[in-house]
């Protein structure tokens, strides 16, 4: 459908007559998903951004506000600083962590509360020292 809609016919009519065009051409035969129902839920409420979560979905991008970000990237740290194959990783890991806690901690972007505060390196070692002696 590249051609162009003549001067004087209206749109509707255009369209209709591109649309039958089609059909008889059998353009609309087998194509994907063909016979079945839309994906989504059906009972779900009618959501306009739909197609952004989809596609966001679809590329695996997760957006959220850099405070809530930052307290994932802060768990998934902290659990990578005790699992991690030597002490000096395991400090520079959790040195990094409250670099950037501190930071969001003096200047907060918009949105939830950190509700964080930076990690005791010595602890965290500790605890990474334990976990190392018993298994």
């Amino acid at each position: 459908m590249t051609e162009r809609k003549p001067p004087g016919v209206s749109f509707e009519s255009w369209a209709d007559k591109q649309i039958r065009d089609a059909k008889a051409r059998g353009e609309f035969d087998r194509l994907p998903g063909a016979g079945r129902p839309l994906p989504g839920d059906v009972e779900a409420a009618y959501d306009e951004q739909w197609w952004i979560k989809r596609k966001l979905a679809r590329e695996g991008i997760s957006v959220l506000p850099p405070t809530l970000a930052l307290r994932k990237e802060a768990e998934d740290g902290l659990a990578a600083a005790l699992r991690a194959p030597s002490e000096r990783i395991a400090r520079r890991i959790v040195e990094d962590l409250n670099v950037r806690i501190r930071d969001m901690m003096f200047k907060p972007p918009p949105g939830p509360p950190l509700g964080l505060k930076p990690y005791d390196v010595e602890a965290v070692v500790r605890q990474w020292r334990e976990r190392r002696a018993a298994g």
